[in-house]
Parts: C-alpha cells; structure tokens; sequence
C-alpha cells in the first residue's frame, strides 16, 4: 500500500520508517525541509516539500494512488484540513489526523476523521487507524485463557445493538471509544460509525471473533 504522511516531526518520521519496514511505499510531507534529515539515510520514500493540504502538493505525494492518509504536524487546524482533503477530494479509504485539543476530537470525529489525541498517542495507535486489521490485545488474564482486545469491525456491523454483536461473535463487549470518550454499553447501545469496540474473549477463539468482526453479522455465525 501507498501511504502519505503529513509532517516530518519526530513522530511523522517514526511512522514513515516502520511503515516502510512494514513494506509499504511511503511519501512525507513537510513544509520545510531540513526536517526529512530525521527520516535517516536508509528510508527509500519520497521527501516532498509542500504544504499538506495544498492538492498539488498531495499529488506529487502521490494520493491519488495511497490507501492512507496521516496528518501529524504540529497544527490542529492544518492536520484536520489535510484529513478532509485526502479524504473529500481524493477518496483516501484510511485518514487518521493527530490532534493537541482534545475536546476537538467530537467535532473531527462527526467529520467522519479518526482522531488520536496527542497525551494518549502512541504510533501503534495511528497505525492501528491507517492499517485496520484483527484485534489489539489489550490484557490477558493470568491463567491466558482470557484477553481484552481492541477488535477491528466491519462497517456492516454499524445500527446493530451490543446484545446482537455479543450473541453472535460470543464476546462480551467490555466498553467502547466514541468521540474520544470511552463508554459503558447495554444491552440497547447500537454500535455508532467511529466506535473502537474493546472485547473480552477467549484466548483460543481470537481467530473466530476476528473473522466474525471482519465479515459483519451475515458472516457470523458463532
């Protein structure tokens, strides 16, 4: 996958580099640019000095051709500008935009952007946002049979209660992430675009609960 990243700070370049060991291609967008030095010698990505949000800028980047989309500079207003724009004007699938403000988080987040709050951030965190996939132990009990995990949904599960997800993927939904805020759910809670879903499971089932969480509730059947 091709992914663009806006930001050349010390965590834009952390990024850069373990996506680009990962074995995706990468491009890094930064203002100004003395600041690819922290990229090292040995990244092979593309350095493009630009603005983030300025279209002709994004396209040497090569967005049209990226699968994702990560907005960390050091500005609020540019990285959520940037997001929509990857995201409004070149259809990029995964954005996620680094914010300082949290109580910002509600707003981007109605905007359909992921948001990670600087206090809370971590680069598993962001690419957890770029590169949606399985679950994200959390814990595990001492015996190992049990675990708390992050678990990446399918779309298809949006407007479904908890009760319907536990019932059919066999977890127990142990709270979710909406705008920012984590929650409680009942039984009633119906799943909201943007949620992040944290499950307790079996140890030995997370192979099932992955694939019934990636296939949606016409392909689950715990």
């Amino acid at each position: 996958m091709h992914i663009v990243i806006m930001g050349c700070g010390r965590v834009g370049a952390e990024l850069a580099q373990t996506l680009e060991r990962q074995g995706h291609t990468v491009a890094v967008v930064d203002q100004d640019p003395t600041a690819f030095r922290r990229l090292g010698s040995g990244f092979g990505g593309r350095r493009v000095t630009g603005v983030g949000f300025d279209q002709d800028t994004l396209r040497e980047a090569g967005i049209e051709e990226a699968g994702a989309f990560a907005a960390v500079s050091s500005g609020d207003n540019s990285n959520i500008i940037a997001a929509r724009v990857a995201r409004e004007m070149f259809g990029v699938e995964n954005v996620a935009a680094r914010i300082y403000d949290p109580r910002r988080a509600e707003v981007y987040q109605r905007l359909g952007i992921p948001t990670v709050a600087t206090v809370r951030w971590t680069a598993d965190q962001m690419l957890r946002r770029l590169l949606p996939s399985g679950a994200e132990e959390l814990w595990r009990d001492p015996s190992g049979g049990v675990q708390l995990a992050e678990v990446h949904i399918s779309p298809a599960w949006i407007g479904h209660k908890v009760s319907r997800i536990q019932e059919m993927t066999g977890v127990r939904v142990a709270f979710l992430t909406r705008l920012g805020e984590a929650i409680l759910p009942t039984s009633q809670t119906v799943l909201q675009d943007g949620d992040l879903v944290h499950v307790m499971m079996r140890t030995d089932e997370v192979e099932q609960v992955e694939a019934a969480f990636a296939h949606g509730p016409e392909g689950s059947g715990h």
